[in-house]
Parts: structure tokens; sequence; C-alpha cells
């Protein structure tokens, strides 16, 4: 369900139509480099803001029907072109990008859905436009699909995350159930821990079965591969929940045997 160091991007998987693959890759192309910029290297911030500014530069240059500079966006512009796709999902991307460079503390749920909808639901958004099935409908589901799956991503993270001195965990939620940060320091799996993420594990697992019907509704190799994408998040949840939310010392990994429990997950979805 992820390729590489960025979550929720399904790559020139199997199931994606071989027609697709190629504006598939020029947004993953996009998305991770924006993503190498925020997170990756010793950049000080002001640098890391200033070529995502580029970015956005760019992709004004794409809307005023200006000549992209870089083969990156040379290549992205006739996507964008060919396939009528909206510039908002990228400029959401590249807005969550510059986020993360400033932002490492989340006080509520909310403002944590609202970084999920710029970091994770675009990519969503512009696979259905890709596919021609972007109805509102589906775009909301996809949106509760992609929001989930990010908060899985933070949940089987949190060791990674806090050691990149981040904590996606919201603190109002720690605070309710008595989890401090120098807990999540020492990575210390105790009662108010496994309370705590059984409650964030549950929410995300709700979210993803409230929005499953998707994967039913769409057709052909998109309804596959998207039920692939959500047999592999309840699968980590699943897998969270067997090491008791210890993610400090048993960060959950999809296995070759894993796969073939997914396939016969996904087939069995109604």
């Amino acid at each position: 369900m992820s390729i590489n160091h960025y979550e929720n991007f399904p790559v020139a998987s199997l199931l994606l139509p071989a027609r697709l693959r190629p504006a598939v890759k020029a947004i993953y192309a996009f998305a991770r480099s924006a993503d190498d910029i925020a997170d990756e290297g010793n950049a000080s911030a002001d640098q890391r803001l200033r070529e995502l500014h580029a970015y956005e530069a760019a992709l004004d240059r794409i809307e005023h029907k200006q000549a992209a500079e870089s083969p990156l966006f040379q290549t992205l512009e006739q996507v964008i072109i060919e396939y009528r796709l909206p510039l908002a999902p990228f400029r959401d991307l590249l807005s969550a990008f510059k986020q993360d460079v400033v932002t490492t503390r989340y006080s509520q749920f909310t403002d944590l859905l609202d970084y999920c909808r710029r970091s994770a639901n675009p990519v969503g958004t512009l696979m259905l436009h890709l596919y021609g099935a972007a109805t509102e409908q589906n775009l909301s589901d996809s949106d509760a699909i992609c929001s989930a799956l990010q908060l899985i991503n933070f949940w089987q993270d949190v060791a990674i995350d806090w050691q990149k001195a981040r904590i996606y965990l919201p603190l109002e939620d720690l605070q309710r159930f008595g989890v401090s940060q120098t807990q999540l320091a020492s990575g210390t799996v105790d009662h108010a821990w496994r309370r705590l993420m059984q409650f964030e594990v549950q929410r995300a697992r709700s979210m993803m079965t409230g929005a499953q019907a998707l994967a039913l509704r769409l057709p052909g190799r998109i309804g596959w591969e998207l039920r692939l994408v959500i047999q592999g998040g309840l699968r980590i949840l699943e897998m969270l929940e067997t090491v008791d939310y210890d993610m400090f010392r048993h960060r959950p990994k999809l296995s070759k045997g894993d796969w073939f429990l997914l396939l016969w997950r996904a087939l069995r979805m109604r």
C-alpha cells in the first residue's frame, strides 16, 4: 500500500492500468521530492520553505500557461493538461509540507485532521480524477480513507516521529489518557499508553471502515487497488494490537504472508 517512505501512494502497482502509470509516477515524483525538501537533509527551516515556495511558483507557471522550467514540472504539466487535473490538491500537498517544517505538535484532533486533509487526501483526489471517478460521494469517502491511512502511519511511526522531534498524537488525547511527552521519549508502554492507543486505533479503524464502500463502488482495477489499500491499513492496526501497542520496539511491517491475507480479505469484502 506504499512505496519507499512516502506512504499511501500506489505507484505503478500491478493493478494500476499501464496507461496511467506515467501520470501516477509524475504525481509521485512531485510529492516525493517536495516531501524530501521538508524532511530530509540538514537544510535550515528557511531554506526548506524557500524551496517549497519555488514549487508553488512552478505550479503558478502551469496555471498561467507559462513553460515549465524543470524536467519534473515539464512532465507534471503534461499530465495536468492531459487529464485536466485540478491544481488545488498539489497546492494542498505543498501547504502540508511547509507545515511539517514549522509545526511539531497538534493540540486537537481537528488540527490533525486538517493536516491530513492537505497531506493525504489530495492523493486520493488526484487518483479519482485520473480514473474519471471524482464524484462528490467518491471524493468524500476517499478523504476519509486517506485521512485514516495517514493516521495509521502516524500511530505506527510514533517512535520514528519522536526522533524527528514531532508528535502527531493530539496533545488533548495525551492529557486525557494521562500520557506525558516524557513517556514518549522513554518508550514506556503502560496501562495509560495502551488505553490511549486503543482509542486512536479504533478511531482510525472506524474512519476506514465507514468509507470502504468506495472500493466496492469503483469498477475494475481501481476498485481492487483500493481494496488492498484498505485491507493493508486495517492489517497494520491489527498488528499494533497484537504487539499490545508497543510500536517503540515492534513497528508493524507487512510481510509477504500478509499480502496473501490482504488479497483474501479483499476478495471477501462486501
